[in-house]
């Protein structure tokens, strides 16, 4: 009797020391979250737009209109649309068994504008097709399609600017400045008024602009974004670079 007891208690440490080691691994080396968006990733991608933009045309008038385009000061009022390369995702602390980690899904299928009026933009609208947003793992996306954030009957997430974002100056090509904005975000079909930090950027004829906006799951009528062996936080991120180019 003894012995059977002995073979539980050994294959009962044996499971533990599997799942503990398979979370360990899953979370400090598989899982390979990207890094949060910075300042680095606005630069790198107005560089990159700036190489797709129509070719130069050697006539006077285009010339003119290129030499208008790249210097932001006193040439920026008018519509900015988003350019591809935009990128939009969400980032979300979360532990595995009580290792932490992070899990972080994104996409570039994001659209929208804005509209700047001398150093305020007073109008911002943007879209992004939730079907869209893939992490390194499918079963994470798996669960975020369907029960968590239910892609079929909410495929799409909007922001709508409802306050100028005072920019206090334009600044120079390759400058930036920080600003706050305000506006009504909506999320798996519920709408909130949200306030958040924004940088701005302005390189190469483009406009670059960087933010995070923190949400509360519930706020929104989202899932607890828990299942299994899996504990997440009740709230996350909302994190964005878009480049903008005029219209």
């Amino acid at each position: 009797m003894k012995r059977h007891w002995k073979k539980i208690a050994i294959a009962v440490a044996a499971l533990v020391v599997i799942v503990v080691g398979g979370s360990l691994l899953y979370t400090k080396v598989i899982n390979k979250p990207d890094p949060a968006f910075g300042q680095k990733d606005v630069n790198a991608k107005l560089d990159v737009a700036s190489t797709t933009l129509a070719p130069a045309d050697t006539s006077a008038g285009a010339a003119a209109g290129t030499a208008a385009a790249a210097a932001p000061a006193g040439s920026v009022d008018g519509v900015w649309n988003i350019k591809t390369g935009s990128e939009v995702g969400y980032r979300v602390k979360e532990s595995i068994n009580g290792f932490d980690t992070v899990a972080n899904g994104r996409t570039q299928a994001v659209t929208g504008s804005i509209v700047i009026d001398g150093t305020k933009i007073t109008k911002g609208q943007f879209s992004v097709d939730m079907t869209t947003i893939k992490s390194d793992e499918s079963r994470r996306d798996s669960q975020f399609n369907g029960r968590i954030m239910d892609v079929s009957q909410f495929p799409t997430s909007t922001f709508a600017l409802t306050q100028p974002i005072d920019l206090g100056q334009v600044p120079a090509d390759g400058g930036s400045v920080k600003a706050s904005a305000t506006g009504d975000l909506t999320l798996h079909g519920t709408t909130n008024t949200v306030t958040f930090d924004v940088d701005g950027t302005f390189k190469n004829g483009l406009v670059g602009v960087l933010g995070q906006i923190p949400v509360v799951f519930a706020d929104y009528g989202i899932p607890a974004p828990s299942f299994g062996p899996v504990r997440a936080e009740d709230n996350g991120l909302l994190e964005f670079v878009l480049v903008l180019q005029h219209a």
